[in-house]
């Protein structure tokens, strides 16, 4: 096995991370709020982060007496007690009631309508309360002491893609003393005064914290993207400047362009192939998550590389010219690929010599260097190979 192909398959068996940066940011407020609340103990605080996700639409969040035995808390009773007097209205059965029975404990932060202290959409709201449940049965800590659990949670969620986070000012203080804890667990693989460092076998549970300044830089991104959709959307070509351009270019391009336009396998729109051949390709952005995607999926596609080649082959003797990249993908059946996917496989495909183009110029997608060496090429090449 080569390097990079065991790292492809020691990257694809890491779990995804559990929540989006959005998401994230919804888990670090869910936390946030429960540093907040007028309670002293570690035990109301992490009932409270169990109670108040499942509160946030609603306004009220459902609980069983198993639930509450299931946190292991060591004085539930106080916990329950600390919350009543904070405002949240608990029921009595809680304590010594059925135990299966659920019961609703009414959190008025959370009542819908302005000034709720969580704002979260159906989705996000399932997904940081699994999120909680998976950081607080996590195998290092499920054991832990509920000051451990609590800790592991608001660490998880500051934490970067990167696996590095800061400690929170909100930090409740009972938590610093789990800190040698979760760091001997395996739950932190390093820290150094506030900075710490998550372990890789918790790497799923990061909040994927970013800084003030990666918002800003993402938001500058972002609207300079928009900026240029703008512009391409004002330079839309018309039949007459295609027409122009066609009359210009080389007589090679101007071939290839009209095999494309008159394709009749693709039956691609005028609106496609004209701003294609004209503009050129937009720049496709690499973003970690679609670098993580790629990761996991090329450990499902040793043999991606090979394919590509062939179909490219196959797809020029049928249609006179190459396959875009969205054509690539969907032939090999390569499914659920996003844009900024496709571009990371196709690009590194082309990066390791399997496929190569003539860029900026659209569909010119065939074999490269790699493949050539193990006999795929297209017909006209293997003709001057054996000159």
């Amino acid at each position: 096995m080569t390097t990079a192909s065991a790292g492809a398959g020691a990257a694809a068996s890491l779990p995804p991370f559990l929540l989006t940066p959005r998401q994230g940011e919804g888990a670090r407020a869910l936390l946030s709020y429960v540093a907040g609340l007028p309670v002293d103990s570690v035990d109301a605080r992490l009932l409270a982060v169990v109670v108040g996700i499942r509160a946030a639409r609603t306004g009220a969040g459902n609980l069983t007496g198993t639930d509450l035995r299931s946190l292991r808390l060591e004085d539930p009773e106080g916990a329950l007690a600390e919350l009543t007097a904070a405002g949240w209205e608990v029921p009595g059965q809680l304590i010594g009631g059925e135990p299966d029975v659920p019961y609703g404990i009414v959190v008025p932060d959370m009542s819908p309508g302005s000034g709720r202290a969580l704002t979260l959409g159906k989705d996000a709201r399932s997904r940081v309360s699994g999120w909680s449940m998976r950081t607080r049965l996590a195998k290092p800590v499920r054991k832990g002491a509920p000051a451990v659990r609590l800790a592991a949670l608001f660490l998880a969620a500051h934490c970067s893609d990167e696996l590095v986070g800061q400690a929170p000012a909100e930090l409740p203080a009972a938590c610093y003393g789990a800190v040698p804890v979760l760091l001997e667990k395996g739950f932190l693989a390093e820290v150094s005064g506030k900075t710490y460092r998550l372990g890789e076998s918790v790497r799923h549970l990061a909040g994927r914290f970013r800084t003030p300044e990666e918002l800003a830089a993402i938001a500058r991104d972002e609207e300079e993207r928009r900026a240029d959709r703008e512009a391409a959307a004002a330079a839309e070509p018309t039949p007459e400047s295609w027409a122009a351009w066609k009359s210009g270019v080389s007589p090679a391009l101007l071939r290839h362009a009209e095999a494309v336009e008159s394709c009749g396998l693709c039956r691609l729109p005028f609106e496609r192939v004209a701003p294609a051949f004209m503009s050129g390709p937009s720049p496709l952005p690499a973003p970690r998550a679609a670098l993580d995607a790629y990761e996991s999926w090329r450990g499902a596609h040793p043999d991606c590389g090979r394919e590509a080649a062939l179909f490219t082959v196959e797809f020029r003797a049928e249609h006179g010219h190459g396959p875009s990249y969205s054509q690539l993908c969907k032939g090999l059946r390569w499914k659920k690929l996003g844009r900024e996917l496709r571009g990371v496989i196709v690009h590194t495909l082309i990066a390791e010599g399997w496929l190569t183009s003539t860029p900026p110029v659209p569909w010119t997608l065939r074999p490269g260097k790699t493949a050539h060496a193990q006999g795929i090429v297209l017909p006209g090449q293997a003709v001057r190979a054996g000159r």
